[in-house]
């Protein structure tokens, strides 16, 4: 199911990089859900990239709902699932955004509040150049999936607190 706009009500957009360990858990992710042909049919779209940029304001327009998919250096095991909300990013450059600045930006482009979102950090443990991914990352990512393609069938992604 699309919206009016003709894109998938909900955005499932991955950051990483496949060449580091486990920085490829975001795209990893994309590809699994890739997999299953009962996400497109509930208006779910995927998109991965190696860092979020600008562009991606273009990305978030018609959307219902928007979760962004990445690695996480520290925190919780084996993930984290919580609101997004818009925040200016203070950097001196466009190179790369976190989510919550994309949202700032898409409210700012826009002239009106981004569709809710969430954060799926997976934690991972190595993130060097040509490594595999690690073992406890793949656990984590295993649970991640389970998951989120459980609330996205199920249509009941949160959007509140915690």
């Amino acid at each position: 199911m699309t919206s009016a706009s003709g894109v998938g009500r909900v955005l499932v957009l991955a950051c990483g990089n496949p060449s580091r360990g486990d920085d490829a858990l975001g795209p990893l992710l994309i590809e699994r859900l890739s997999l299953d042909p009962d996400l497109a049919r509930c208006g779910v779209e995927t998109l991965t990239d190696f860092q979020l940029q600008i562009e991606h304001v273009l990305d978030l327009q018609g959307r219902e709902r928007v979760i962004f998919v990445d690695a996480a250096v520290s925190g919780p095991e084996p993930f984290t699932f919580l609101p997004v909300r818009p925040s200016p990013d203070a950097s001196f450059s466009t190179h790369a955004l976190a989510p919550s600045a994309l949202l700032a930006l898409f409210q700012q482009v826009n002239g009106q509040a981004p569709p809710p979102a969430r954060l799926l950090a997976i934690r991972g443990y190595g993130f060097e150049l040509g490594a595999p991914l690690t073992e406890h990352a793949s656990a984590n990512l295993d649970r991640a999936q389970h998951l989120l393609t459980r609330i996205l069938r199920l249509d009941r992604l949160p959007v509140g607190p915690g």
